[in-house]
């Protein structure tokens, strides 16, 4: 059976995050689950990012463990990440979208990653760790939108979304950004948890779906529409 993904909107490990959590280690169909915190993304933090991760993820009763892969060369090192291919979870934690990306791209590691996540793994990740694993998001400091993984075709995640008035952002996203493409705008302690047209809400917040020029909310247990 292929594993799943889970885009979390931010402010991971914090409380709020616990039932989520719980969520995305019982999808990997372990318990307990062993999960890999992997702080690329937290360029200004990584040890305390790995850390945090570590120590909630063990307090939910998960087998915890960090892996601080934080430049290229981990990434294409087999026996650096080894621990990653080992995981029932494996979670970005948030940070530099940019940094990210440029670290994992095309990487040794996350073919390792994708092959685990076939595999029945869950690939996770928060805010930073989220935007990259659609097909776009956007580039730094209001540059525009720029390519991601792709892990999750035809769709780019907003992070922090309760920060935003929905009219507002679907007015901004149909001047200026890319066309054809389903935003996720995805509450902080909330998550997408699910494959590529099958997705379920979890967490404490709710998730935003534009298409076009209309929107949708969901909350926790509801199931997103299957077309992205």
């Amino acid at each position: 059976m292929p594993g799943q993904l889970a885009l979390v909107g931010g402010d991971e490990f914090r409380p709020g995050c616990e039932e989520m959590d719980r969520e995305i280690m019982r999808a990997s169909g372990h318990d307990p689950a062993k999960v890999v915190v992997v702080p690329t993304a937290a360029v200004t933090g990584p040890a305390k990012a790995a850390n945090d991760g570590a120590v909630h993820f063990g307090d939910l009763g998960g087998e915890s463990s960090r892996l601080m892969l934080l430049e290229r060369s981990h990434a294409e090192d087999p026996d650096f990440f080894a621990p990653a291919t080992l995981a029932d979870v494996v979670y970005f934690t948030g940070g530099s979208p940019e940094h990210l990306l440029e670290t994992v791209r095309e990487s040794p590691f996350l073919a390792a990653v994708l092959a685990s996540v076939a595999g029945g793994s869950v690939l996770a990740g928060s805010s930073a760790g989220a935007m990259v694993m659609g097909s776009m998001m956007r580039g730094p400091r209001g540059g525009g939108w720029v390519e991601a993984l792709d892990l999750v075709p035809g769709v780019a995640v907003l992070p922090h979304h309760e920060r935003r008035d929905q009219a507002e952002t679907s007015k901004e996203l149909q001047e200026s950004a890319p066309s054809g493409l389903t935003f996720l705008g995805i509450d902080a302690r909330t998550g997408c948890l699910g494959t590529p047209g099958s997705w379920r809400v979890v967490g404490f917040g709710r998730v935003t779906v534009y298409q076009g020029s209309e929107w949708q909310t969901f909350n926790a247990g509801d199931k997103l529409p299957a077309g992205f």
